[in-house]
């Protein structure tokens, strides 16, 4: 079940710094999303873990590696729809399941899912609107 974000942040954790900021139970999904590009909701915390949620799943992970982006505008699971659209096309419409971070851009981008077809486009904020 989707719990509602405290705030949005990434975790760009690799192999490299070795499993020990993961907890055990959850070190092959949380390496499995390949995590490093993503963007997490913090939903959680105590002295020990912070626990992030990305689309259904939740991981527990040290702090040291989190840090802090602004709000956004969407998160997983809203509906949305394409602000604009190619002329003779149907204006896209569905479910955010993916957010990915751009670095150099500082921003983040949406990816959103039709029924169960998943559309391969990745989409900023200003190209979509809540549906």
């Amino acid at each position: 079940m989707l719990r509602k974000a405290i705030e949005f942040g990434l975790y760009p954790w690799f192999p490299a710094h070795g499993y020990s900021y993961i907890h055990p139970s959850n070190r092959r999904d949380f390496e499995a999303i390949t995590p490093h590009d993503k963007v997490f909701e913090k939903i959680d915390e105590n002295e020990r873990w912070i626990l992030l949620q990305y689309g259904h799943k939740q991981f527990k992970v040290e702090p040291d590696l989190y840090s802090r982006i602004p709000a956004l505008p969407f998160s997983f699971g809203d509906l949305v729809e394409e602000v604009n659209r190619t002329p003779g096309q149907l204006r896209l419409r569905g479910e955010v399941f993916n957010i990915f971070w751009h670095p150099s851009e500082d921003q983040a981008y949406f990816q959103i899912r039709q029924g169960k077809q998943e559309i391969a486009r990745r989409f900023r904020a200003d190209e979509l609107r809540k549906a």
